[in-house]
């Protein structure tokens, strides 16, 4: 397998275990992550927030932890990357304002790169104008969004994933060995014990 090049677009307050976890499995099978985000440089932090669920409504927020940026956004081109990656959190609803956030996501999927987006990460997808006729899950409050979008709201327990062309979604965290491996098999990664 060859080392595959990994964009992840992090964000204050995206979701920590949806940030730090992807980060870190992708670099443990040797592939180069670049978590960046806009208007900040490498070396700089976001604050993360952990969202759990506890009996209410919705999730619940705890501070999570500040994650390190290791590369320059402004510097970032699309085409370097083989794949990207999207947590999810509230880091999305302001991301998907970004113009070049937006161009960056059409880029995978005008190219066919493959393209892991979980919880509200799909809020994103959907202002990308890339989800008509996709079938994407995400969490449960982003779903209007998805068919607003033209795409195929995948209502699927909340530990599951499901993969369409060169897209791996999943609803939260806990899909987490679900979604990381069905992206995986997307990268060709291909681990042996």
């Amino acid at each position: 397998m060859a080392a595959k090049r990994i964009l992840l677009l992090a964000g204050d307050y995206a979701e920590d275990y949806e940030t730090m976890v992807p980060f870190q499995t992708l670099l443990a099978v040797g592939h180069t992550v670049h978590a960046v985000c806009p208007d900040k440089v490498a070396g700089e932090q976001v604050k993360t927030a952990i969202h759990d669920f506890e009996g209410a409504q919705t999730y619940s927020e705890k501070p999570g932890h500040n994650f390190t940026l290791n590369a320059t956004f402004a510097e970032v081109k699309a085409e370097d990357y083989d794949a990207l990656v999207i947590p999810g959190g509230r880091a999305p609803e302001y991301l998907r304002l970004n113009p070049k956030v937006l161009d960056l996501v059409r880029h995978f999927f005008d190219a066919n790169k493959p393209v892991a987006a979980v919880c509200h990460g799909a809020q994103i997808l959907a202002a990308a104008g890339v989800l008509r006729g996709r079938k994407c899950s995400a969490y449960p409050a982003c779903g209007p969004e998805v068919r607003e979008a033209g795409g195929d709201y995948a209502e699927i327990p909340v530990d599951q994933a499901v993969t369409q062309g060169n897209l791996v979604t999943a609803p939260a965290w806990p899909a987490h060995p679900a979604w990381m491996g069905q992206f995986l098999k997307l990268l060709g990664t291909q681990i042996t014990l």
